[in-house]
């Protein structure tokens, strides 16, 4: 490989176990993601038990998290592709622990609402910036499976943590939740400082003093053969801007694939955050819901999985728009309700299955629409705007519940989130970016 430019290498070279290792590290930070964003919903009937809460303030205590990681996702993708993808994920580490260990010690609603915050900001930045890693560090033959991967991660942080939860709940109360998940994100310090190198494609788009010394030496790490010259600055983006993203030509793209995002996550999370409360006002235990908001994970960490691998066969539009479709079905279906947890378990975790799926295309599609220099911003803004759908998904959902519809109605009105993001995906043009 000696002789061709950086990009090249990565692109056409063997994935190397150190470049397995990054991804991993990926899906390990996603699960995370995962976990801290579900610690709200295992800890949402003890929540409402001990303070005393409504349906319509649970739904805004559920979206606080939701709110803060929007802004991160806006804020700090940006910062991804100026700074660098390693450090940003580092700073979002060190947001989410603070965030989950000052709401174990909240003693109110407005005590719990700046750490849920925080930690929110921590995961928007994560989400944009881990992204792009997963992308950048992985070759094009093995770029989808290894995103669908680093996908899976969210989901797979429910099953663990939810199992996890179950027992914990069984001795303690729901602050240890927030703790448990504090020490988790914690420990992921050391492995992203030790093991996660910076992008190579971002230190080439970059071009900085001592650039192809800072790569070689990376690629080195990664098993690869040193480059003698960094990319053309055209094939790097030197010229182009961070304003790409809205720019004329590029404008419609964007405003499809970020609204699109928005109308499916909120469907998305109407299942992730109203799961637990909604399980136990149908007559079941709180160690039962956590069961159930298990499944949802398991057969979304299986959607994710089973998408990654059948998009290096299947073009990611269409086989996402297929997953939009049978999301939401299953949402639909879970309206029906059950009369046992079984049925109520198989339902879920065929809408975890669809739903996470249809989150692990649009991952893809970030990856191929937004080119290297504005990678993390893109994705960060389409998931940052996008994240407003899992704001106000809880509190429609609490809203109308509190109204007096009945569940089929609310899972009906919810589900057409992830119709509307198929119709968007109808109309965007995909191109593979550089």
């Amino acid at each position: 490989m000696r002789g061709t430019d950086p990009k090249a290498i990565i692109d056409h070279g063997p994935m190397g176990a150190a470049q397995w290792l990054t991804v991993l590290i990926t899906v390990g930070i996603n699960a995370l993601d995962g976990f801290d964003v579900l610690s709200v919903s295992f800890a949402s009937p003890g929540i409402a038990k001990d303070w005393g809460i409504d349906k319509a303030t649970l739904g805004w205590v559920l979206s606080m998290e939701l709110l803060g990681m929007a802004a991160g996702s806006l804020l700090l993708g940006g910062v991804a592709d100026k700074a660098g993808r390693r450090p940003t994920i580092l700073g979002c580490l060190v947001a989410m622990a603070l965030g989950m260990f000052g709401a174990a010690g909240a003693h109110g609603v407005a005590g719990l609402v700046p750490w849920r915050l925080l930690t929110g900001l921590g995961i928007g930045g994560t989400l944009a910036a881990i992204n792009a890693v997963a992308a950048e560090v992985s070759n094009r033959r093995s770029r989808s499976f290894a995103m669908g991967l680093m996908v899976i991660g969210y989901p797979l942080g429910g099953v663990i943590g939810g199992i996890f939860v179950q027992r914990l709940l069984a001795s303690a109360s729901w602050p240890a939740v927030f703790s448990a998940g504090g020490w988790a994100t914690a420990a992921f310090l050391p492995l992203v400082w030790w093991l996660v190198p910076e992008s190579v494609a971002f230190l080439d788009r970059r071009r900085a003093v001592g650039a192809l010394e800072q790569i070689n030496s990376i690629l080195a790490r990664l098993g690869h053969a040193p480059a003698d010259t960094l990319s053309e600055a055209g094939a790097a983006g030197a010229r182009r801007s961070i304003a790409d993203v809205l720019k004329p030509g590029f404008l419609a793209t964007t405003v499809l694939i970020t609204f699109g995002y928005f109308a499916h996550i909120t469907s998305f999370y109407f299942i992730v955050k109203w799961v637990p409360k909604i399980v136990v006002d149908l007559g079941f235990a709180p160690q039962a819901a956590a069961s159930v908001l298990v499944w949802v994970s398991l057969g979304g960490a299986v959607g994710g999985a089973l998408f990654g691998m059948i998009a290096t066969r299947v073009g990611v539009k269409s086989l996402t728009l297929a997953t939009l479709f049978a999301a939401a079905l299953m949402i639909v279906w879970f309206g029906r309700g059950a009369s046992d947890l079984a049925s109520l378990k198989t339902t879920l975790a065929f809408a975890g299955l669809f739903t996470n799926a249809g989150i692990a295309g649009f991952y893809m599609l970030f990856a191929q629409v937004f080119p290297t220099h504005v990678r993390a911003t893109g994705t960060g803004f389409a998931i940052g705007v996008g994240r407003g759908g899992a704001v106000v998904a809880p509190i429609i959902a609490g809203y109308l519940f509190q109204a007096g519809l009945a569940l089929q109605t609310v899972a009906l009105i919810m589900a057409c989130g992830s119709l509307l993001a198929a119709v968007a995906l109808l109309v965007l043009r995909v191109r593979d970016s550089d």
